[in-house]
């Protein structure tokens, strides 16, 4: 559903006018009984905001957040058109959060036009990488460009296509291999299963977003968790443990439901995990938009052992984007 433009945040000062020049292309856990919280610390924490509950280890990362600015136009096919949030706005909820790195994912609101992501890029420095979107025409040149200002990867969110196909998918896989890239997917679990020769087949490694979005009450019996289970069986594909929001039916503020996926999908391979924020939200509602502290502290009680956490939010992501 396309959401109404509004911005109400401050732009961050400095760099030139963005619409000036060219375009840059730049072990298994039983479930919980019906009625039963899977993680039974959750009424405590029903309405609390502000900084994580546990401290989070150094060198903590976001593998997972946008950026949205103004002076950027957005995509004439653009379904997804959130209000601002800017360096300046991910700059305070870093220092809230404690999290130290990060990864800028392309939005489907900015297609292919990736100057929105190489200018939070620089102004992030070494702490930041980037998920770029590029059509098959990109150059071998534009690539190595993008790779140098800290792009690791080609992002297909098939949910909200713009400016490229699934048909370029295997094609830009193969060439980004050299780089040590990697494609990610953004999809619901339909759309997975129906691309999974596809996926399957990918001569990069894989990251999946989301969780893969698996339905509930379905959860680890779901035919697409039982494809993800086969994938990270290959040893290349990495799961991003975020938006729990967007398929769990048990809801906030733990996603029970999503919280036993999580659990599950690290006993399959904790050593290519990742934890992401999703901030800002873009799919959800203006009223009705998590904490990222809170999701942090979802973290803790989906995967209790602290050393399982530091490895998905400090060790995995070091490895994967080249901190």
């Amino acid at each position: 559903m396309k959401q109404q433009k509004q911005s109400h945040w401050d732009l961050p000062q400095g760099g030139e006018d963005p619409r000036r020049g060219n375009r840059t292309t730049g072990p298994a856990t039983t479930p919980p009984s019906s009625g039963e919280s899977a993680f039974p610390e959750e009424p405590a924490r029903v309405g609390r905001t502000g900084q994580p509950r546990f401290p989070v280890p150094p060198k903590t990362t976001d593998s997972h957040h946008h950026i949205y600015d103004a002076r950027y136009p957005v995509d004439p096919s653009a379904q997804l058109q959130p209000p601002d949030a800017t360096v300046a706005d991910y700059r305070a909820l870093q220092r809230r959060l404690g999290v130290e790195r990060h990864v800028v994912v392309q939005p489907s609101t900015y297609g292919t036009d990736n100057r929105c992501l190489l200018d939070a890029l620089s102004q992030f420095g070494k702490t930041a990488r980037g998920i770029a979107t590029v059509s098959d025409t990109v150059t071998d040149g534009e690539l190595a460009g993008l790779h140098d200002l800290g792009v690791r990867g080609l992002r297909f969110n098939l949910e909200y296509l713009v400016g490229v196909t699934v048909s370029m998918m295997e094609p830009l896989s193969k060439r980004i291999e050299p780089l040590g890239w990697h494609i990610q997917v953004n999809a619901t679990a339909a759309q997975l299963l129906a691309h999974r020769p596809l996926l399957a087949s990918l001569s990069s490694p894989l990251v999946i977003d989301h969780m893969g979005q698996i339905p509930q009450p379905g959860g680890a019996e779901h035919a697409a968790f039982r494809m993800i289970e086969t994938l990270l069986a290959g040893g290349r594909t990495w799961v991003k443990l975020s938006g729990p929001y967007l398929a769990s039916r048990s809801g906030a503020p733990v996603y029970a439901d999503a919280g036993m996926v999580a659990l599950r999908l690290t006993q399959l391979a904790a050593d290519r995990m990742l934890w992401g924020s999703d901030w800002p939200h873009p799919t959800q509602a203006a009223d009705n938009k998590p904490d990222a502290a809170n999701l942090l502290d979802d973290l803790t009680l989906w995967i209790p052992d602290e050393s399982t956490r530091r490895r998905i939010l400090v060790e995995n992501p070091a490895r994967l984007y080249g901190f």
